[in-house]
């Protein structure tokens, strides 16, 4: 009877034993060679972001900047790579923790099954006294060996539900930590498809421009002034250096002028960019314009899911009639990003914009001016000072009747 019971002590302590040696394992996931990869990877993903940097201070030619979107686009196979490596890593440790919490469950539900059985033992028994012991014992060798076989009994009870509560505590902390790197997990195939747009934008971007230029270093030098052009006549009307005449005052949703149609002052195609302008600070337009129907353009096509934030929170109608075809958005735009504009500024400080018609309407109640600044040719604007307000609002690449 007593060796029956030492035995079960046995075998349930061997079991406790083999369990917390399985849970007390390392948790690191990643081997010698993984580790060596992803070392490799992350040394030449800063030696191409070096070399990013080192050709943004070159001299601005078709041939350097060829050169910066190759290297680009080396830089983005890398990155897609990483991301790749780390979706597989992170993959096993989902799976590995799935398995370990299947143990775990699997332990615990035993743990739980043999604490029951003991508890239901212990009721069934009669209790044990002190007379009982001396009574039921033939000498004092029996009660001593009894009473260390009780005392052995409740240690390790107390053992086992020690164990059972140390078992369920790991398990919820391992589905945390599982729940975790299923979220990690999400946000990394996120990060790919997002990369893998990028490389296919950046791809595009170079053939773009090898088509606009024919490949042609004195072509590209004129996109570039152009650009440049158009880049310090927009600084010029925003600081005030602008032509101005009064027209007078003007009323919300007015028609104060019409679009030019076509290339206008090296402008590539028909828009108008609005500008805010509060307290003499350039503002994100964005933040007066209402909600409106919209088609994004911004991007490397209409629509493509790529393109600049579209987000108004204001109360304004727009200055054309909607549906409304963003060209480019406010700030560090898609463009600059991608494209080689980003040689000649880093900051869109309006939104280029189109609409279902070439009439340009007043915002707000206020005066009207029409205006030009000269740069090679004459980029023409009109500018409303919004009644009782210290906003300005800029309407370029316009022509007033």
């Amino acid at each position: 009877m007593k060796k029956t019971a030492l035995l079960q002590h046995f075998s349930t302590g061997l079991f406790i034993l083999i369990t917390l040696l399985f849970f007390i394992t390392s948790t690191s996931f990643a081997q010698t060679s993984q580790d060596k990869q992803k070392n490799d990877l992350e040394n030449q993903i800063q030696e191409y972001q070096v070399k990013l940097d080192q050709l943004k201070q070159q001299k601005n030619t078709l041939s350097s900047q060829i050169q910066y979107m190759d290297t680009q686009i080396s830089l983005t196979v890398l990155q897609i790579d990483q991301t790749e490596q780390k979706i597989t890593s992170t993959g096993k440790e989902v799976d590995l923790l799935g398995s370990r919490i299947e143990r775990l469950d699997q332990s615990l539900d035993y743990l739980s099954n043999q604490l029951i059985k003991r508890i239901v033992v212990g009721y069934k028994k009669k209790p044990i006294t002190v007379l009982s012991l001396l009574f039921d014992n033939k000498n004092a060798s029996d009660f001593l060996n009894q009473v260390k076989y009780l005392k052995t009994a409740q240690d390790n009870n107390q053992k086992l539900l020690y164990t059972v509560q140390d078992t369920k505590t790991n398990a919820e902390e391992q589905k945390s930590m599982r729940e975790q790197k299923k979220q990690e997990l999400d946000q990394l195939i996120i990060n790919l498809n997002s990369q893998r747009l990028a490389l296919k934008n950046q791809q595009i971007q170079k053939q773009r421009l090898l088509v606009d230029t024919n490949n042609d270093e004195i072509a590209y030098q004129t996109l570039l002034a152009q650009a440049q052009a158009e880049y310090s006549a927009i600084q010029g009307i925003i600081s005030g250096a602008g032509t101005e005449t009064k027209i007078g005052d003007v009323k919300k949703g007015e028609v104060i002028a019409n679009l030019l149609s076509g290339s206008s002052c090296n402008s590539g195609g028909s828009h108008t960019h609005f500008i805010v302008k509060e307290n003499g600070v350039v503002m994100n337009p964005f933040n007066y314009l209402k909600t409106v129907s919209f088609s994004n353009c911004s991007g490397s096509s209409c629509d493509s899911g790529d393109g600049d934030q579209f987000n108004p929170i204001g109360s304004w109608d727009w200055p054309l009639n909607p549906s409304i075809k963003l060209e480019q958005g406010f700030g560090s735009t898609w463009a600059v990003q991608n494209t080689w504009i980003g040689r000649i500024y880093s900051f869109h400080n309006g939104i280029d914009i189109n609409g279902t018609s070439s009439d340009v309407l007043a915002v707000s109640d206020g005066t009207l001016y029409k205006g030009a600044y000269s740069v090679g040719c004459a980029l023409s604007y009109v500018k409303i000072a919004h009644k009782d307000s210290s906003i300005e609002t800029y309407y370029l690449h316009v022509y007033s009747k």
